[in-house]
């Protein structure tokens, strides 16, 4: 038996042999079938990171060309149908995640992890204006520019800056819940007045008036999606056909977006390129701005690389950097077509996938974190705000500080849906601290130099998922384990309930009473 058993072993080993070899067929096989599971899984990764790539390239190319702007339309068409397919889905996707998604969820567990997600939202935002704010004042990016004009720069025109709000008027149009302001794309404009006085003097007032701006008010859907969803969970069995239909509608339109993914790579590569023709002089721009652009993009990289992971190592314990590898193709959606809620589809479907999180976690909290969740616009805004005033010889006072923080952290929730909403944003802020906004033609000119902040925007979306992801399945995790211990401690009174003596059903083991009869009949 013991030779036999050495042979069959030597035969096997022998058979083994051979596919072991680091040239022989059965290794390459096994290779080409890595390299293909790899492809088939990282595939649309590769294929937008390439995308990127070669439109850089392409841009590079062209630029000599000297491209008039009909021709530079043109090029940029197949990234427009990119960014009109994104806009596309994004109504049904916003509207059926989040009716589906608070439907699935109990009231408990609805206003628990809607409770966590604003409060990371709100504190993460929070968090990265002051970040920007100290980082301007050590860098101090307006120091020396005080003679910058926007013409200097070499850059076409970029229209006039938005009309200054009022503080008041600025978040009346965000907070109120009512009537038209969030329901449809509300924002307040002005219309001067002029008055004769008694004394023969002439005054201006300024009277705000409402007016109705093209575009798709994600907020105002978002409000509404829940509150359906929280009202179809109240009808009961009601209510269950129609939750069932927005689920199916939910899945379709995931379908949908598996197909467009595979078109961004072509979308992102003609927009890239259409970029960088555009771009006039750049090394006037760079040495012009250099130190407010350095001043922003290392803002946004202590916070989206840094601070960001910090936190969703703190609450997971996992690594950051594993989970973000996964959302490589969101974040070049994000970077090339400069638009965080065009990014909600791909980000939907790459952080289920690749890092399983919950459909019932990640449908409900996506679309409030790319409405509300605006950490890199924050940080742009702050950054911008110091700037101007460095650049008017403003000393900032603490108040003013404090107003810079709030106002942007605030103001940044509804600067998604309005067009130039960051440069809109900092017209808010110039205001509450009583500076000039005549400087917002220089922030105009270099907008388009940073998509990094909607990157941080996207990131800060996905990390606050998956932390919400985290804590769920550990609540999950300690009902099962309370809901086991209840189980296992029923067991021993059932089988009391088979015994006739009282003092078997109702044991107590560290009392007198534990003894047993054997025992007190040998003391006695």
């Amino acid at each position: 038996m013991e030779k036999s058993s050495e042979t069959n072993g030597y035969l096997d080993s022998a058979q083994e042999g051979p596919a072991a070899g680091p040239g022989e067929p059965g290794t390459t096989a096994r290779r080409a079938g890595r390299c293909a599971g790899f492809l088939r899984r990282h595939g649309l990764v590769l294929l937008t990171v390439s995308g990127v790539v070669a439109g850089a390239g392409l841009g590079a190319a062209l630029r000599g060309l000297k491209l008039n702007r009909t021709q530079v339309t043109y090029l940029a068409f197949p990234g427009e149908m990119l960014l009109r397919m994104l806009r596309m889905i994004i109504l049904p996707l916003v509207v059926c995640s989040l009716v589906s998604g608070a439907a699935s969820l109990d009231a408990s567990s609805l206003g628990r992890l809607g409770g966590i997600a604003i409060a990371y939202f709100g504190l993460t935002t929070l968090g990265a204006s002051a970040l920007a704010v100290a980082l301007a004042f050590i860098i101090k990016p307006g120091s020396g520019s005080q003679t910058l004009q926007s013409s200097d720069l070499g850059l076409e025109d970029s229209g006039p800056p938005p009309v200054p709000k009022e503080t008041v008027d600025s978040f009346l149009d965000l907070t109120s819940l009512s009537g038209r302001r969030q329901l449809i794309n509300y924002a307040t404009d002005y219309r001067e007045v002029t008055h004769n006085t008694s004394a023969g003097n002439m005054t201006v007032e300024k009277i705000p008036i409402g007016t109705e701006i093209e575009g798709m008010n994600i907020l105002g859907l978002v409000l509404f999606a829940l509150v359906l969803g929280v009202a179809l969970k109240k009808l009961g069995s009601e209510g269950e056909e129609l939750i069932r239909f927005f689920n199916a509608f939910n899945e379709a339109t995931m379908v949908l977006v598996s197909w467009i993914m595979w078109y961004v790579p072509v979308g992102i590569m003609f927009l890239v390129g259409s970029k960088i023709v555009e771009m006039k002089d750049i090394i006037m721009l760079v040495t012009s701005l250099g130190k407010y652009i350095f001043t922003s993009i290392l803002g946004h990289f202590i916070h989206g690389g840094i601070v960001l992971p910090l936190i969703y190592f703190v609450f997971t314990r996992k690594n950051p950097f594993r989970f973000l590898l996964g959302l490589l193709t969101p974040f070049a959606t994000a970077f090339a077509t400069c638009s965080s809620s065009a990014t909600l589809p791909s980000m939907m479907k790459c952080i289920e996938e690749n890092n399983g999180v919950d459909k019932r976690i990640s449908r409900f909290i996506l679309p409030i974190g790319a409405t509300v969740n605006m950490d890199g616009a924050a940080i742009f805004q702050c950054v911008a705000a110091v700037f101007i005033a460095q650049l008017n010889n403003v000393e900032l006072r603490a108040g003013q500080i404090f107003t810079i923080l709030v106002t942007a952290t605030a103001s940044s929730v509804g600067a998604a849906g309005v067009p130039a909403g960051g440069v809109l944003t900092i017209a808010i802020i110039l205001e509450a601290i009583g500076l000039p906004t005549h400087d917002l033609s220089l922030i105009l000119a270099v907008d388009w130099i940073g998509p990094h902040h909607h990157v941080v925007n996207v990131e800060g979306d996905a990390l606050g998922a998956g932390i919400l992801h985290h804590l769920n399945q550990k609540a999950m995790k300690r009902g099962e384990q309370e809901l086991s211990e209840v189980k296992v401690e029923a067991i021993p009174n059932c089988k009391s309930e088979e015994e006739t003596s009282p003092l078997v059903t109702h044991p107590n083991p560290t009392g007198p009473a534990a003894s047993t009869p054997e025992s007190k009949e040998s003391v006695l």
